[in-house]
């Protein structure tokens, strides 16, 4: 449990802090970029602290300049904060639609371009859906689990069909990722973390334009991430 406390502890300590000072800055100058890089930095931090290294393996098969949608497989809440740290450049997330109602956060939250979701509301996720088509359309990458939720057995789960119409109406490529050791350093329906090395291994991009069709896209996908479930986690 000592290291959970260290890293929320250390998040909870660092991200008012400097919320206090760059949330001024950035509404009065309209400067994200800066806002988004401490944020990174703190995440980034927090992980070592806490004694979760990363090891990311793929970073050739990326254009920092080109904007992504990254999927993933899920196993573990610490997987967005690995992942997210591990990518070269700015990105977009989806995140719950009562973040965004929290005076101040919800404004800077729509600053960064995220993208509010409402899983409960099939016609308010497709809408997500198309907003985050426009975020990609901007020039920002895009982090999505496909899955929709964390796996139980580390196995990967049928993927919801929404990223994969959005890759196919942007037209930009998708990522597959494949996350190790998440699951054994903070299990499902656990909260002590465990120190060790997360593994994140950035597949070769594709595009829909090269497949016939959703499910050829899709079937690509899942190939690419569970090709290396099975290579043995870093220690």
């Amino acid at each position: 449990m000592l290291r959970s406390f260290i890293l929320l502890a250390f998040w909870g300590i660092a991200t008012p802090l400097a919320a206090l000072f760059l949330f001024p800055y950035t509404f009065l100058t309209g400067d994200i970029d800066t806002l988004y890089w401490v944020a990174l930095s703190i995440v980034r931090a927090g992980l070592r602290l806490a004694g979760v290294r990363i090891l990311r393996l793929g970073l050739e098969n990326l254009d920092p300049a080109r904007a992504y949608i990254y999927m993933s497989n899920h196993v573990s809440n610490l997987d967005p904060p690995v992942l997210i740290a591990s990518l070269p450049q700015r990105t977009s997330v989806m995140a719950k639609k009562e973040l965004f109602r929290i005076p101040v956060l919800g404004r800077a939250m729509r600053m960064a371009s995220l993208v509010p979701i409402d899983r409960r509301n099939k016609d308010a996720a497709i809408s997500s859906v198309r907003a985050a088509g426009e975020v990609l359309r901007s020039g920002l990458s895009m982090v999505v689990f496909p899955e929709g939720t964390r796996s139980a057995d580390g196995g990967l789960q049928p993927f919801k069909k929404g990223p994969f119409h959005m890759a196919i109406e942007t037209g930009a490529a998708v990522v597959p990722v494949t996350v190790l050791n998440t699951g054994g350093m903070l299990p499902k329906r656990s909260t002590r973390l465990r120190a060790g090395t997360a593994t994140v291994i950035f597949h070769p991009p594709v595009t829909a334009a090269s497949f016939r069709n959703r499910e050829e896209l899709m079937e690509a996908v899942r190939n690419a991430i569970a090709g290396s479930l099975a290579r043995p986690a870093a220690g």
